[in-house]
């Protein structure tokens, strides 16, 4: 499967930056040319944060009190992710709710990594009007908190024209999805459940890096709330 995102380049390392109260991470002079909330990662009220931009969209990044963030995007074009979660993820059950509105491409997901192997993973709750299933080769389902979920998996090449930076630089990885057959926005997602299926898939997952609940556009509109309630 060929991800939007990955029409472009894919996913940098991210630096760290701390921040300890809420915030629309400033640089004035990126704001004033992409109206864009840069990139960055950190702590906020307990969680971890993780926000990625590519420069490229009009997208506005806020971490809210508690486990709660937002996202505004539209115009231009560009890809984007970011959100609330743990650093290291890892089997959890994570509980969230709020309100999602895309139009276009985008996911709503629970998204992370692993090392050794590196892998990039989304358990897919909620999505625009790219199907990530769409070039991707299915592995099985699982069924879980009230819904059933595909389960894919996809690898990023690095090649003459195209590399796929990751957590650990340049790097071809595997991605693994699990892509509910009912869209949602709200509910439990038992992250272990979804390795275990993985697993029994021949699909093998590292040492845990973080795990966010993620808000995810490409040349697209839209606006997302996303409180996540499982504790820090």
């Amino acid at each position: 499967m060929v991800s939007f995102k990955s029409l472009i380049v894919t996913w940098i390392s991210l630096t760290g930056v701390i921040s300890a109260s809420p915030v629309n991470i400033t640089d004035s002079d990126l704001l004033e040319k992409r109206q864009s909330t840069p990139s960055a990662t950190g702590r906020h009220n307990g969680y971890y944060y993780s926000w990625w931009t590519d420069g490229g969209s009009q997208v506005t990044y806020t971490n809210e009190e508690g486990g709660k963030y937002s996202v505004r995007w539209g115009g231009g074009g560009g890809n984007f992710v970011g959100g609330k979660g743990w650093n290291p993820g890892g089997p959890k059950e994570i509980r969230y709710s709020g309100t999602y509105q895309p139009n276009g491409n985008s996911y709503l997901a629970i998204y992370g990594w692993t090392q050794n192997p590196l892998v990039e993973y989304y358990v897919v709750e909620n999505f625009g009007t790219y199907n990530p299933a769409s070039n991707a080769q299915k592995k099985g389902s699982v069924t879980t908190d009230g819904g059933t979920y595909d389960i894919y998996v996809s690898t990023r090449y690095v090649s003459f024209d195209l590399n796929q930076p990751s957590i650990e630089g340049t790097r071809t990885f595997q991605q693994y999805w699990s892509i509910r057959t009912q869209k949602r926005t709200g509910g439990t997602v038992t992250t272990g459940n979804h390795f275990a299926a993985w697993e029994r898939a021949g699909l093998k997952l590292g040492t845990h890096n973080y795990m966010i609940v993620a808000t995810e556009g490409y040349y697209s509109s839209g606006s997302a709330t996303i409180n996540v309630e499982t504790p820090p």
